[in-house]
């Protein structure tokens, strides 16, 4: 696997372990009606996701070429 395919991977990967941290740590609401939830957690998973989605169609264009 070049190094190329394993930069978009690991972020792929990233993603995934983001969103599943998010539903396993949870949230919860506190005594003043405040929801603590790991909320960063979501934008950084849809961010590198798409990363490497993206890395992956450049990559598949290159090798065509």
């Amino acid at each position: 696997m070049e190094v190329k395919y394993k930069i978009a991977t690991s972020l792929l990967i990233a993603g995934i372990i983001c969103f599943v941290l998010f539903y396993l740590i949870g949230g919860e609401v506190d005594e003043n009606g405040y929801v603590n939830e790991p909320f960063y957690l979501l934008p950084i998973g849809f961010i590198t996701i798409c990363l490497s989605m993206v890395l992956y169609i450049i990559f598949a264009i290159m090798k065509k070429k």
